[in-house]
């Protein structure tokens, strides 16, 4: 009998490329945006540093060989800043989505200005008050994951409270990197239920907290790939855990949501709005 468990995904419907002259992120990100638009298998691949020519007629060579490989238009999506490695891509066998022509070229035309052109100009911030910031948040996060430590939560931006594996160091962790914010994160134990109260060491900081929950089934599943068949896994004791979490941030009066369903993008932004944070993506 097969097992029903183990099969293949199916095979994807069309390869999609992300080509840039810097690492790709602006251009991957705005291309899934798209692309999750759309129930199909995409196989992406990405082309950081297309930053000369030669790089440029390699990148026409991977594109038009999958062309022939897959009997299909590749879907290209290009954040080229200079016109002529642009103009090399776009000879390429592909449907193409250049983000600079798209944006830049009109807003040339209503600005009055040309663009610099400069290749990576929005990374190039490693002086910059900005990076340092971020790297300071992110040693911030890191240092107050899972409530390791209880110093200096007065600068945290955000101290995020959940039962265990509720996706508060992942959202923390992203927090820091894309914004710049300081999160702290707490889990909330059985001791903390039977008590009836938050940790003492977040009583003078409850302005600052956001909470974070999950449905029962999920978190059970997620807790049964770390330690599998354990209470700490079963779905009573997530029920339990999960019921006296929620019922202590309504007591507290602390904004919550529930995470099953977000991307960390989704709940991410959800906390920023919530505390009115004006801090930028990276």
């Amino acid at each position: 009998m097969p097992d029903l468990t183990a099969q293949a995904l199916p095979p994807a419907n069309r390869t999609v490329f992300f080509v840039s002259d810097g690492t790709g992120i602006t251009a991957e990100t705005f291309g899934h945006s798209v692309l999750t638009q759309f129930e199909l298998r995409f196989k992406q691949i990405r082309l950081p540093f297309i930053d000369s020519m030669d790089k440029a007629h390699d990148a026409v060579r991977r594109i038009n060989d999958t062309f022939v490989q897959d009997g299909k238009l590749p879907i290209v999506f290009s954040t080229l800043v200079k016109a002529e490695l642009s103009s090399v891509v776009h000879k390429a066998k592909g449907l193409h989505m250049d983000l600079i022509q798209t944006f830049v070229e009109p807003l040339e035309q209503e600005l009055g200005v040309k663009s610099s052109h400069t290749i990576g100009r929005s990374h190039k911030i490693a002086d910059s008050e900005e990076y340092r910031n971020r790297i300071e948040a992110i040693n911030f996060s890191l240092a107050h994951d899972d409530g390791q430590s209880n110093l200096n939560l007065a600068a945290a931006d955000v101290i995020l409270v959940g039962v265990s594996r509720s996706g508060k160091t992942p959202t923390s962790l992203y927090l820091a990197m894309q914004f710049g914010v300081k999160a702290a994160n707490y889990p909330l134990i059985p001791d903390d239920f039977e008590r009836g109260k938050l940790p003492s060491e977040l009583l003078a900081h409850k302005g600052k907290i956001f909470g974070l929950s999950i449905a029962a089934d999920r978190l059970s599943e997620v807790r049964n790939e770390r330690r599998p068949g354990s209470k700490y896994a079963s779905l009573e004791n997530c029920r339990y855990e999960i019921n006296e979490a929620e019922k202590m941030m309504r007591k507290e009066g602390i904004r919550w949501m529930s995470s099953t369903a977000k991307s960390i993008e989704e709940i991410a932004a959800t906390i920023l709005q919530e505390i009115k944070s004006d801090k930028r993506a990276y």
